[in-house]
């Protein structure tokens, strides 16, 4: 401890820089008096809501929100601390309006770092985390406790009308997306239709399986030119046979007959044939018909089965969008309310004050020592026994008064500065001994 050796010698250089010791404590204890007045209060306040669960199974009535809850409420959080939400925020309750000189951007900087979320996530079930958020936590720290409680509020209140926003505009966008997608097939597999029927109108074609029913028709065709043939053959037979030998009028009218029956037979036979060669001309083309008809029944198969999927899509949108509209699906609500801040979270304003009390005897005795270790005088017997190991045989004391040691004092600092002065002509007288040349400039 240098020359502090004892609690004595501690008293005495307590007695010694009283003058110091006193002025440090003063002017400390004042200046953490100004300094704990002038720290404002914090308050802090916090709002809990809770993340409910749809009230119907999604099994059974499937959702069109997709992801977990932590990632929504993570963009959500993110549009509620964004620039533009909080400048609304400092806005609507006046905010920071004790400091006009503060710049935007610092405002939006303290007010973000007064506020904070957090939430706590759900039990896990088995081994897989589904990233379910149980409850959420807003915490505001404002100098008034109205404050604090206003700000927790109103960012609670911004988050739960965006959820709601959020999951309301998908279930609807998914619901009008599915629901166009299944106008626009509809109207794809109608124009398909109405192109198949007027190509098999215009090949003819009306008749399912037409390749094969005019391969029959010929073949009846066929059959029915045989048999008018063969009966053409037998009346030109029976007309070769008519007995001459008769009445001239009877072999006329015999002929007569015969002849209309085979006119009549062979315009039928000439009809037949005609028949017969349109459809084998329409066989010719009926492999290229038949290519273009599969393509019309592949793509109306197509249309038809992505028509399935759409619907089955449209019809889960629109049970996401009941359940959103009926408020039977996840929601947020309140389980404990913002409250009004009895005290303030801060350091007390005496607390501090006392603590720079504490701290400025601290500084007086410190400077105090200090200025012992830089004057080390011996002012005791003991010390001088314990320095030098010889014990005085008398000690006279100081009987100067007050006005002689202070005199004393001035003296002693009056001969060091002569000292000093002589010293410094000294110096000078060396230095133009040694460079001549100092003397002339």
């Amino acid at each position: 401890m240098g020359p502090i050796y004892s609690l004595s010698d501690f008293l005495d250089m307590v007695r010694r820089r009283i003058g110091l010791i006193s002025f440090c404590i003063i002017f400390g204890c004042m200046a953490s008096v100004f300094y704990a007045l002038a720290q404002p209060h914090s308050y802090r306040s916090a709002e809990v809501i809770q993340i409910k669960q749809p009230k119907i199974d999604s099994e059974l009535a499937p959702t069109t929100v997709a992801g977990s809850s932590a990632r929504r409420l993570q963009l959500i959080e993110q549009q509620v601390m964004s620039r533009g939400s909080l400048l609304e925020i400092i806005e609507k309750f006046g905010l920071f309006s004790d400091q006009p000189d503060l710049l935007t951007a610092d405002k939006v900087n303290l007010l973000r770092q007064s506020v904070s979320i957090t939430g706590v996530a759900a039990v896990r079930e088995g081994f897989a985390d589904d990233g379910a958020i149980a409850v959420l936590t807003f915490t505001a720290e404002m100098p008034t406790p109205e404050l604090a409680q206003s700000i927790a509020h109103e960012v609670a209140d911004r988050t739960r009308a965006l959820t709601l926003k959020q999951r309301q505009e998908q279930t609807e966008e998914t619901l009008a997306f599915f629901s166009q997608q299944f106008d626009k097939l509809t109207d794809e597999l109608a124009l398909a239709e109405d192109e198949l029927a007027a190509f098999r109108t215009a090949n003819d074609l009306s008749i399912e399986g037409s390749l094969g029913f005019l391969r029959d028709e010929i073949s009846s065709l066929n059959e029915a030119i045989l048999t008018l043939d063969r009966e053409i053959i037998a009346t030109q037979l029976a007309r070769n046979r008519i007995d001459r030998s008769q009445r001239a009028s009877t072999v006329e009218r015999q002929e007569s007959e015969l002849q209309d029956q085979l006119d009549s037979l062979t315009n039928q036979r000439t009809l037949l044939e005609a028949r017969r060669s349109t459809l084998a001309d329409s066989i010719e083309t009926s492999p290229e018909v038949e290519r273009e008809l599969a393509k019309f029944e592949r793509r109306i198969t197509s249309l038809q089965g992505q028509l399935n999927v759409i619907a089955t899509r449209r019809s889960e949108a629109e049970v996401g969008f009941s359940l959103e509209s009926a408020a039977r699906g996840e929601r947020l609500t309140t389980i404990e309310e913002a409250p009004l801040p009895d005290y303030p979270i801060s350091m007390s304003r005496k607390k501090l004050a006392m603590m720079g009390g504490v701290a400025s005897v601290g500084l007086g005795l410190v400077l105090a020592f200090l200025m012992e270790l830089r004057r080390p005088i011996v002012r005791t017997a003991r010390q001088m026994e314990r320095e030098t190991g010889l014990r005085p045989v008398v000690s006279i004391p100081d009987m100067r008064g007050d006005k002689q040691r202070r005199d004393g004092k001035r003296a002693g600092w009056a001969q060091m500065l002569d000292n000093r002065r002589a010293a410094g002509k000294r110096g000078r007288a060396a230095r133009l001994a040694r460079n001549p040349d100092l003397r002339k400039g």
